[in-house]
């Protein structure tokens, strides 16, 4: 018999530092809720890239607040639509029960590092438990102007089953010409993305000596065959990396992968979403660059993408329409950035069942419902990408690697595709001691907010002189 299923929707936006409109953004996000489904899913997660301005995103907490409580009341909003076309909901229900019904999902948790962020809504909160949370930057300095933030946890659905599963927002680098980049941002990921500090766990391991010593010295932590220890090490530490044997792995953001490594020239030809013309869009994705690097073993190592039918998701100019109410959820008019290749950079992978737990009865497999693109929105020149998944509730047992898998497999939850890096962690307290920093310095000297902090100042340091002089 099949295992039961926990239903996810993951769904990647570039927000373009732009708070969204709730009423527009809901009405897409309802349309992906009723993509070949009728029933609500049990987890959504949203991935978001520069989510809000970058002093904002910096500096976080309040600044964040307004940016993301935009995106539950819409996930909220069109949950209670699609409930309501659905026949889950009363119309003829009173007002205090409508707004019961409103709160279909709860935001458990969210994260951002600088630009990128990750929300996690649940359907029933009770099935949630043991989120952990990682993340990575790879901008300046290690700051998080371009980075990855994952959460992973526990749906626990009771005599149904369980399943660990693993969330990644990113944001990997920009421009046509920075495919090595994009591909070394990932590498990143796999390094220095680990729900929990592996330096601790090493020194644990080695006797619980904080200096690992000079013999050690350039010596990766996943080397090393012949030490006492080495086994249990590769153990634990896989358990803390990206590629958890046991847990369900989804990676979505704004991949940055492109059609060409070059900007386009003024008679380039571009994708065309007429079926009739001879430059219609599919022809296009041949080139793609995430397809080709992650078939050559450069990128998303292990990961499985659903087929791609929608159209490129970037770079989009919205045109002005005089007169348009800012609700209106019409198509929004538009054409391709000339400056641009149209591109397929916003993207949702998945890590798919491994080899040994098809082999095993009842392991179920992982359903796709839908991966499509959302409407564009006034607010972005990215169009939003979900994929709407069903996982089955495993236990361990069922997706830890045989025997047989641990000699000769190549998948990631048997030998990571790169050592973890252990100062990973403390370069990240250091890195994010200097976004604070870089935060509120351009929140002081360039938003209107910080100006009228800085002008304050000033009167009172002068008024405070004045005073003491004629004291």
């Amino acid at each position: 018999m099949a295992p039961s299923t926990v239903d996810l929707l993951f769904l990647t936006f570039n927000c373009a530092k732009a708070l969204i409109n709730t009423t527009v953004f809901a009405n897409h996000l309802e349309g992906a809720f009723g993509r070949n489904a009728t029933d609500l899913p049990d987890l959504v997660v949203l991935s978001l890239q520069e989510v809000a301005p970058l002093s904002y995103a910096f500096i976080g907490d309040y600044f964040l607040r307004p940016y993301i409580e935009r995106f539950s009341t819409a996930v909220n909003q069109a949950a209670s639509q699609h409930a309501l076309k659905h026949g889950m909901a009363d119309p003829a229900s009173s007002d205090s029960e409508r707004a019961a019904q409103q709160t279909h999902y709860e935001l458990l948790k969210s994260k951002n590092v600088g630009y990128t962020a990750i929300l996690l809504f649940a359907k029933d909160s009770s099935r949630i438990r043991d989120i952990k949370e990682a993340e990575v930057g790879f901008g300046a300095a290690d700051m998080g102007n371009k980075g990855a933030v994952g959460l992973r946890t526990v749906y626990d659905a009771g005599e149904s089953g369980s399943a660990e599963m693993t969330f990644v927002a990113t944001h990997l680098a920009a421009m046509e010409w920075n495919l090595p980049r994009r591909n070394a941002n990932w590498a990143s990921i796999m390094r220095c993305m680990t729900f929990g500090d592996p330096l601790p766990l090493l020194e644990m391991i080695r006797g619980g000596s904080p200096d690992v010593g000079a013999e050690a010295e350039g010596v990766g932590l996943l080397q090393g065959e012949n030490r006492p220890d080495t086994n249990a090490l590769q153990k634990q530490l896989h358990e803390l990396s990206l590629f958890k044997p046991t847990a369900h792995l989804f990676v979505g953001g704004d991949l940055n992968y492109r059609i060409s490594t070059s900007s386009p020239p003024p008679d380039a030809a571009f994708p065309s979403l007429d079926a009739e013309s001879d430059n219609y869009y599919p022809k296009f994705f041949e080139l793609d660059q995430l397809t080709r690097e992650k078939a050559a073993g450069r990128t998303l190592h292990g990961l499985t993408e659903a087929p791609v039918h929608f159209p490129p998701t970037y770079k989009y100019d919205v045109l002005e329409t005089g007169g348009k109410d800012d609700d209106d959820i019409g198509p929004v008019p538009w054409k391709f950035a000339p400056h641009r290749y149209p591109g397929w950079t916003d993207r949702v992978l998945y890590l798919d069942l491994p080899s040994w737990a098809f082999s095993k009865q009842g392991s179920g497999s992982m359903k796709v419902h839908a991966y499509d693109a959302l409407p564009l929105m006034r607010t972005s020149d990215h169009r939003p990408v979900f994929l709407r998944i069903e996982a089955p509730l495993l236990s361990p047992s069922a997706l830890l690697p045989t025997v047989a898998s641990l000699a000769t497999s190549t998948d990631p939850r048997v030998r990571l595709p790169t050592e973890l890096d252990p100062e990973a962690w403390e370069r990240r307290v250091a890195a994010r001691r200097r976004e604070l920093l870089v935060g509120w310095s351009m929140f002081l000297w360039s938003t209107k907010e910080g100006a009228s902090i800085l002008a304050t100042f000033l009167i009172a340091s002068i008024g405070g002189y004045w005073v003491y002089r004629s004291v």
